[in-house]
């Protein structure tokens, strides 16, 4: 099960892997409350969350991500290192940060060399005052992850062989933009251009101009960096009415193909009929995407 937070709102779902078969959502609830542990007890009550093993998401402002060269040190070794690394890079001391490390694959093709790691950082305080609101709820937390991680495990159903996918989400604060193949996420991008209304029409063209520029640089850094990885297209994850328009302006304006996601093309969604509306895919995306994390190392 996940649990995210926004806010004074939680939102909890689980997801069921079924072989050979699409991932099956069982539930889906959000609770608001005068605070996220007065919402989180609410979702506790109602989803029966004590007996799950249950998985959150760090907010964009709760952790740093940086690439950094991988160091040549054994495995065993490598958090050490990792910090020797970044304790210039970081704007609070080393030892109040909890590190964990994310492998970018190499090109199988190329000669041995160093290669790109992901250190995700955060306060370690952070970390803490999240275990303890789970804890004051009696919520078993298992994993603390971040949303481009939750984003990738969504697009890895959408992934044709051989090739990659980048995807791109939006909340109140703007955009996500991952790239992935082979289930692996490769890189991520903030576009800090939140979708306006559609009565502010102005607005609405200088945001979709914004994005759309975005857009063109990551995907011409992307295939600059990883040449060697073809990307089939670009899905957006579920809208609002806010997002009207974007799919087309976008598919006028790149080179790849442009697509929006329907989350009932590869998630059994007949459990949760309401999930079948764009704006409560949009609601549950992330969260959807925490519940299928399997086996991946987070914070």
């Amino acid at each position: 099960m996940a649990i995210t937070l926004l806010g004074d709102a939680a939102c909890a779902a689980h997801v069921r892997r079924v072989s050979s078969a699409a991932p099956v959502v069982t539930l889906a609830a959000c609770h608001a409350g005068a605070s996220a542990g007065e919402a989180l007890e609410k979702i506790a009550k109602e989803c029966d969350a004590a007996r799950h093993q249950c998985t959150t998401l760090l907010a964009p402002r709760e952790y740093q991500i940086l690439s950094v060269d991988s160091p040549s040190v054994p495995p065993a070794e490598l958090k050490t290192a990792m910090r020797w690394r970044l304790k210039d890079l970081l704007d609070y001391h080393i030892d109040d940060a909890t590190i964990d490390v994310l492998d970018v694959p190499q090109d199988r093709n190329a000669p041995a060399r160093s290669h790109t790691l992901y250190a995700i950082a955060a306060r370690s305080a952070t970390i803490e005052q999240r275990q303890d609101l789970f804890g004051q709820a009696k919520i078993p937390l298992a994993v603390i992850d971040i949303p481009e991680m939750a984003q990738r495990n969504i697009a890895a159903l959408l992934e044709a062989e051989g090739r990659g996918i980048a995807m791109l989400s939006f909340d109140a604060d703007g955009g996500l933009l991952t790239f992935s193949a082979g289930g692996e996420l490769y890189l991520a991008r903030r576009i800090d251009v939140p979708l306006p209304g559609k009565s502010d029409i102005e607005r609405r063209t200088a945001a979709f101009d914004r994005i759309t520029l975005e857009l063109q640089r990551s995907l011409d850094h992307f295939d600059r960096q990883y040449h060697y990885i073809t990307l089939s297209r670009l899905v957006l994850a579920p809208l609002g009415d806010e997002g009207a328009g974007l799919r087309e302006h976008l598919a006028d304006n790149l080179y790849i193909p442009v697509e929006t996601l329907d989350l009932g093309s590869v998630l059994d969604l007949s459990a949760v009929p309401a999930l079948q509306q764009p704006e409560q895919q949009q609601r549950y995306f992330m969260t959807l995407g925490a519940a299928l994390r399997h086996e991946e190392k987070a914070l």
